[in-house]
Formats: structure tokens, sequence, C-alpha cells
């Protein structure tokens, strides 16, 4: 039997959804005016981390929670703009490394200070300490759940 949402848990939903487009469509904007989408910035910054800027594919799309073939297609675009450098992993010929290449280094660093500050406007400063421990209290209870229930860490 379906649990449908009471008025009051769709009414939650729904600011949750809007939440979310609006944060992706002010971020998509803020990254737009640096040349990257808030899909490059999400693939270079753990890139940015990793030892030697370089991960395997598998590694990063575990990391960002993406499915091989959206992975695969959007390396490639990046590839095409000198961002990344995509080669076979020398002890398994069938995996790809990953590496941030200078260029892709240089638009991170360029997008990052911009990021940050829209990053700080829409949401940092809006929220009190304790509104920003409460969201990430509620975030890591449906994270973990979401992993839990799916069998996978997203």
């Amino acid at each position: 039997m379906v649990r449908w949402l009471s008025d009051d848990e769709q009414t939650t939903w729904q600011a949750f959804i809007r939440l979310r487009q609006r944060m992706d469509a002010a971020l998509a904007a803020g990254f737009a005016q640096d040349g990257l989408s808030p899909a490059d910035y999400e693939i270079l910054v753990p890139l940015s981390a990793a030892p030697d800027g370089c991960l395997r594919a598998k590694e990063l799309g575990a990391e960002i929670c993406w499915e091989k073939s959206r992975l695969s297609k959007h390396l490639a675009r990046m590839a095409a703009r000198g961002l990344v450098e995509r080669r076979p992993a020398q002890e398994d010929a069938r995996g790809i490394l990953v590496e941030l290449t200078a260029a892709g280094r240089a638009a991170l660093e360029r997008a990052a200070p911009n990021h940050v500050d829209l990053v700080r406007r829409l949401f940092v400063d809006v929220l009190t300490p304790a509104e920003a421990r409460a969201l990430r209290s509620l975030a890591d209870k449906v994270v973990a759940e979401a992993e839990r229930s799916t069998g996978l860490n997203l």
C-alpha cells in the first residue's frame, strides 16, 4: 500500500526540490561566467585534490555518483577542450586514468573564487550557525538512508 505524502510532507518535499533547482541554476550561471559547466567543476575538484591530479575513471565516477557512460561522454568533451587527459592504466589495460591538465587546473583556479563567493552569498551567509549544523545533520541522515536503502555508496 502506498503511503502518500501528507500536505505538510508534500510542502517540505517541494521546498527541497525548489532549493535544489534554484541552487543548480544559480551555480550554472556562475560557472558559465568562467567558461565551465557545473559538471566540469564537479569533475575538476576531485581531480585537483587527487595525488598528481590523477584518478581512475571508475573511482572518479564513484566519487561524484555518475554512471560510466555519462562520465565517459563528459570526459571526452573536457578532453577536447584540454581540461583533462585520458589514458589507459598501465597496471590494467581496461582501466582508464583521468588526469587534470595545466589548463584544467587554471580553469578551476579561475572559477573557484567566483564559485565560493556565490556559495557564500546564496547559502552560507543566509544560514545561522545553528541552521547550518541542523542542515548538516539532516543531510547526513538522508544520505545515510539513501546509501543504505540502495546498497550503494552514492
